[in-house]
């Protein structure tokens, strides 16, 4: 029977195997350190099945760094970390989707790797700025004792050393880039097809993230460098000039991704009129189009009712619609017939081609009645209003032009230039802390959430998972729950924040501050919410621990025969079932939302997780009317603690009672 690996997953492994689909004859074979045999690839063969050719050292284009190589290694090792449960410092636990993480984020997005592959379709992070004196980071790159030198603070537990990046630290960038890369190459695993991501940062490192990026999601992947005005009061500094914005650089997980448009602005609306006493307000646009020499039957003259002039459309240019709807909307203004002008070389000119090349057959629109009379009707329709679509600007002396009505006209493309006006500054991100906290400011440089709800709007739908990994005072999740009691949505956070002390006494860190901060929203709006919506407010939060099981469950083979018989169980004793139930789900790759129940059958408890995703039991003893009782649900999987069976013939029991019951469930120990 198969265990549970109680790791994540080997995406080195994996990256070897979507190699073998492809180019199965690279893949060879050597011995590990164990004796045993291990795939690798051939990369001389890879190579030459790539170019057609022996490649030989050469200069090439690329972007490297002291430590990138560790970091890539890092990114790919497997960890045995997991997810524990901690249900005390969640809210509405046991009906919310919004998931927080408190740890290394590092570590999280390995752990939730499987869980949510292709699932996130937003990504926003506000990294650590490397300024030299603000940048903590928890890293494990086994660097030598000179490099350690050069670092500051302490070193946890688990080894971890708490890094303050300091200028003189000769790795400045290094560090941060080296910090940076594996957590992106971790998060473009993430996200979906119609997935983006959205990352701030400021001068310092704008320019090495950049080609970071450009590396890991492609440079065809690269939306744009929105640039932030965050504050409405630059200093003033003689040295320099002074700073008022930051970037956001903007990335797809494909290159077909395609950005939301914004709802227009009421100055947008403005621009709309109503002279002629329409139904509708209207802008005046132009009445022709590109493509002249493309469209030289929409290229003619148009004779004003009002001057007699003749008009073409301007040069390279043809009219917007075809002639015959043109020449009924002009009918609405005097009478009008098509005539043959001969006008050859004036048509020509206008599409940039000679005389000989132009189209002979058009016609024009000319007046079928006297410049006179066709005035006095022009002048009869301009009083009275309601004018027809096509009309003659300057009361008429003018060019054609045509109405454009507010009730047709697009919402607005987003662009590269956000002012606070629109999306808020660093100011107004923290008068909304003070707001939420009474008048303390416990994190020191919060975004506004305007600022993300606008990244909202134009990269996630109503259904999104955002995901924000650099979480700090849980701006994003306020600005989701804003976003869902605007839309009635039922987008879903996933926040990971790093438990960093915080100068405020009251609170421990910024994993506290974050939770406190989504509850009092959630207390405050709840008037705000339609009684017919539903939004949940609310978190699930989980800790990132090391792992539920003891070495031996890893590593039976270093272990003598004797300890092995001695050892009870491979579970540690101080793990709850549901640490092990949420330990379970990351294995198998489910989402941490889903809703569970747990119930007592003969006594022993059993959990069963998103109807039937997961049934699992962890009691040390299982009856076998337990195990049937099970086996008869039918769930897609099912769990087990492998101690709880005495012997092998227990094991084989359980295994042929589920394939009377249940053939298709996949059973598993640990």
């Amino acid at each position: 029977m198969d265990k549970m690996k109680m790791e994540s997953a080997d995406l080195i492994e994996s990256n070897i195997d979507k190699i073998s689909n492809i180019f199965p004859n690279v893949i060879t074979e050597i011995v590990d350190e164990f004796g045993n045999p291990k795939k690798v690839i051939d990369f001389e063969k890879l190579k030459i099945m790539l170019t057609g050719q022996i490649s030989e050292d050469q200069e090439s284009y690329t972007f490297t760094w002291p430590g990138k190589k560790r970091s890539l290694i890092e990114a790919h090792r497997p960890t045995r970390k997991t997810l524990l449960p901690i249900i005390e410092r969640s809210s509405n636990w046991n009906e919310t989707s919004n998931i927080i993480i408190e740890g290394d984020n590092l570590d999280a997005l390995k752990i939730i790797q499987e869980s949510y592959l292709n699932k996130i379709d937003l990504i926003y992070i506000d990294p650590p700025y490397n300024t030299g004196n603000d940048f903590i980071y928890k890293d494990k790159f086994h660097q030598d004792q000179n490099s350690y030198l050069a670092q500051v603070n302490a070193v946890d537990k688990d080894g971890y050393v708490l890094t303050k990046n300091v200028e003189t630290n000769g790795r400045f960038h290094s560090d941060w880039c080296s910090m940076i890369y594996p957590r992106l190459l971790l998060a473009r695993n993430l996200l979906s097809n119609k997935g983006s991501i959205f990352i701030s940062v400021d001068d310092h490192e704008a320019d090495n993230l950049k080609k970071i990026c450009d590396e890991i999601f492609g440079e065809n992947c690269f939306v744009g460098n929105i640039s932030w005005q965050k504050t409405y009061s630059p200093r003033n500094n003689n040295s320099s000039i002074a700073t008022e914005v930051e970037h956001i650089l903007v990335y797809s997980r494909l290159s077909s991704w395609t950005v939301k448009k914004l709802p227009r602005s009421s100055s947008m609306n403005e621009k709309y009129k109503n002279p002629d006493n329409d139904v509708e307000p209207w802008k005046s646009s132009d009445s022709s189009a590109p493509g002249a020499s493309s469209h030289q039957g929409m290229v003619y003259a148009i004779q004003n009712p009002f001057t007699g002039e003749l008009q073409y459309p301007p040069k390279g240019r043809c009219w917007s619609r075809e002639q015959d709807y043109l020449f009924n909307i002009l009918n609405k203004w005097a009478k009008y017939r098509l005539e043959d002008i001969h006008d050859d070389e004036e048509r020509a000119s206008v599409c940039n081609v000679s005389s000989s090349e132009i189209r002979k057959d058009v016609k024009s629109i000319i007046l079928d009645e006297p410049i006179e009379s066709a005035k006095i009707q022009a002048l009869k329709v301009l009083n009275n209003g309601k004018w027809p679509e096509f009309y003659f600007s300057q009361g008429g002396k003018g060019k054609l032009a045509k109405k454009t009505y507010l009730e047709n006209a697009q919402d607005r493309t987003p662009t590269n230039l956000w002012l606070y006006e629109e999306v808020g500054h660093t100011d107004e991100a923290k008068k909304e802390l003070k707001k939420v906290f009474n008048g303390s400011v416990p994190f020191d440089t919060p975004k506004p959430t305007r600022l993300i709800n606008r990244i909202l709007d134009i990269a996630s739908d109503k259904e999104s998972i955002i995901l924000d990994f650099f979480a700090g005072s849980a701006t994003t999740a306020e600005a989701v729950l804003k976003k869902n009691i605007q839309d009635q949505g039922s987008r879903k956070f996933i926040l990971v924040q790093i438990p960093e002390i915080v100068s405020n006494g009251t609170y421990t860190d910024l994993c506290e501050v974050g939770e406190e901060r989504i509850r009092r929203f959630a207390d405050y709006n709840q008037g705000n919410i339609k009684s017919s919506a539903k939004i949940d407010m609310g978190f699930r939060t989980l800790r990132v621990a090391t792992s539920n099981m003891k070495d031996v469950y890893y590593s039976p083979e270093n272990y003598q025969q004797d300890l092995l018989s001695m050892s009870e169980s491979n579970i540690k004793e101080d793990r709850t079932d549901l640490d092990l139930l949420f330990g379970c789900l990351l294995d198998w790759g489910l989402e941490l939302s889903k809703p569970y129940k747990s119930e007592e059958i003969a006594s022993v408890a059993v959990h069963t997780y998103d109807e039937d995703a997961l049934v699992a039991c962890f009691a040390e003893n299982v009856p076998e009317e337990v195990i049937r009782e099970i086996a008869k649900r039918q769930p897609l999987r099912a769990v087990f603690r492998d101690s709880s069976f005495g012997d092998d013939a227990a094991r084989v029991n359980l295994g042929e009672i589920f394939k009377l019951l249940s053939p298709d469930t996949e059973v598993k120990v640990l």
